[in-house]
């Protein structure tokens, strides 16, 4: 039998930092972190450029899940890629590290009833984990175990949009996470040494702590209850299925899909949801699965005659070639990039108090999550909507939690969020059409007639989907229909938590893998706390 005195469940971004943190703080503990997955030590999640490999395809480390029919995006199927193995999204993602805007934070303790989670709560926790290569000041930390970096790669083009959209009039910042967000500019990266610095990485390296056991390649299949409490959970791992005993807590971090998932499968959810799939209800939560919100987003790509982007040509591939012994050598040059190394956040409308749109630059073709391929050179922008009004749900396919979940963001069924992804690509036409870009004759590769804004309306609701950001389906809350209250316990039940993106009430305003690390280590502290007084 397997016992220990904490189970984390998912080895995602939440989930390194909450189990490297609670380990350090209660090292008389033993703790179990579960992941399905493999182990990230392989290439493709180290070389930078290769997430362009990891994205478009199902596979072990990518759950590659599909969404229902959106009818606010003509009745297409959307693609949500998710990570898989230890690192989860961090894995795979842009690497990009954002926070989001103080004021989302403050939101969520001023207006949606999460005492102690505003902007001055949650900044701690932020500087503690991170190690900025530029330096610490009263915003950013040295020392932290998330090592933070500007692009080793330093391509032309993303200084270009920079400037282009300097002309545009917008202003620019030297830093996303600092006093003012709003502006264009250059993304700081999780990178290290010219490697994809995940959560992984940062948390479970050089070397684990004594107390802290990783289980890889280990499904979870449910949460274990005895009268209501959580006492561990039933795994699945080389065929074999075994219970897994937790004598303090069980902590879900398996995201915005996977925590929901696993909690109605265990029994925690609408009733009249389990009843059909044969669960026993253990606490009727309506809630569950409920919430779910996604940056909608909409990608321009456009034709460029340089090869200084990325592209599909005998020259682009031959300078990938030759990047290779570059990167072995030194760490540096193209294949250090994460591909979107500039961008922005603006507001669609000069009266808002912070940006409502967020630009990602694109040094490459990156049509359809980089499924449709462009035999030639150019830049892409994505632009998506920061605070969506709409709302979707994540329900169980089956009752087994190895089946995917039922996914349905529900993207631009609020008419208002089409509106706000209308101005924001208007906007991207405003940076493409400035002097710094427009000299390279770009070239819309999907729409090169002129439209009317009911044409773009079309045309967005054609090509828009997930820019990876869901969050929200175990909303927390100081309200009875809350998944989870403030210290991130599941209402309805004892010993089980749920620390990771889908406690979010309301999506922040920027990339969501460093505020996820920062909720693993924020349950850390609670976890270490309830330790001390029992």
């Amino acid at each position: 039998m397997m016992i220990y005195d904490y189970i984390i469940v998912g080895a995602g971004s939440a989930g390194c930092a909450l189990a490297r943190n609670l380990a350090e703080r209660v090292p008389l503990a033993q703790i179990a972190l579960i992941e399905a997955g493999p182990s990230d030590d392989s290439w493709v999640v180290r070389v930078p450029l290769a997430t362009a490999l990891q994205l478009p395809i199902r596979s072990r480390r990518n759950y590659g899940y599909r969404t229902l029919p959106q009818p606010g995006l003509g009745g297409r199927t959307g693609y949500q890629p998710r990570g898989r193995g230890l690192g989860g999204s961090s894995s795979m993602n842009g690497m990009i590290y954002i926070r989001g805007h103080a004021s989302d934070y403050d939101d969520w303790q001023n207006r949606l009833g999460c005492p102690g989670w505003s902007a001055r709560h949650v900044l701690p926790y932020f500087v503690r984990d991170e190690h900025n290569e530029r330096g610490a000041n009263a915003r950013h930390g040295t020392g932290g175990r998330l090592n933070v970096a500007d692009s080793r790669s330093a391509n032309p083009f993303a200084q270009a949009f920079v400037e282009a959209g300097m002309q545009a009039g917008f202003p620019v910042t030297e830093d996303f996470n600092g006093e003012s967000q709003e502006g264009v500019g250059h993304y700081q990266l999780t990178q290290k040494n010219g490697e994809r610095w995940n959560a992984a990485s940062a948390f479970l390296r050089p070397s684990l702590p004594r107390n802290l056991h990783v289980l890889t390649d280990t499904q979870v299949l449910r949460v274990v209850f005895r009268d209501r409490r959580a006492t561990g959970v039933e795994i699945v791992c080389a065929g074999l299925r075994s219970v897994v005993t937790a004598r303090a807590e069980v902590i879900l971090c398996a995201g915005a899909f996977g925590s929901p998932q696993l909690l109605q499968c265990s029994g925690i959810g609408d009733a009249a949801h389990l009843a059909s799939h044969g669960i026993p209800v253990v606490h009727d939560a309506s809630s569950v699965g409920e919430n779910l919100q996604d940056h909608p987003d909409y990608i321009a790509c456009y034709g460029v005659r340089s090869v200084d982007l990325l592209g599909l040509s005998p020259a682009g591939i031959g300078r990938i070639l030759r990047a290779i012994p570059e990167y072995r050598r030194n760490r540096r040059g193209l294949l250090t990039s994460n591909g979107a190394e500039a961008g922005a956040f603006l507001k669609t409308d000069l009266a808002l108090s912070r940006p409502d749109v967020q630009l990602h630059f694109v040094v490459g073709l990156v049509d359809n999550h980089a499924r449709t391929l462009h035999f030639r050179h150019g830049f892409s922008c994505h632009v998506c909507v920061l605070r969506p009004n709409s709302r979707g749900t994540v329900k169980l396919g089956s009752a087994d939690a190895r089946d995917a979940p039922i996914i349905d963001p529900a993207f631009l069924s609020d008419p208002d969020d089409l509106e706000v992804l209308l101005r924001g690509v208007q906007l991207v036409q405003r940076i493409v059409a400035a002097p710094a870009l427009a000299r390279w004759a770009p070239k819309d590769l999907h729409h090169r007639k002129a439209m009317d804004e009911n044409g773009w309306r079309d045309a967005i609701r054609a090509r828009a989907d997930t820019i990876y950001h869901p969050v929200g389906t175990c909303r927390m809350g100081s309200d009875a229909a809350a998944v989870v209250d403030p210290t991130l316990r599941v209402n309805g039940v004892e010993g089980l938590r749920v620390a990771d993106a889908s406690i979010m009430p309301a999506l922040v305003g920027g990339n969501t893998n460093a505020p996820a690390i920062m909720i693993g280590a924020r349950a850390a502290d609670w976890l270490a706390q309830a330790w001390t007084q029992r």
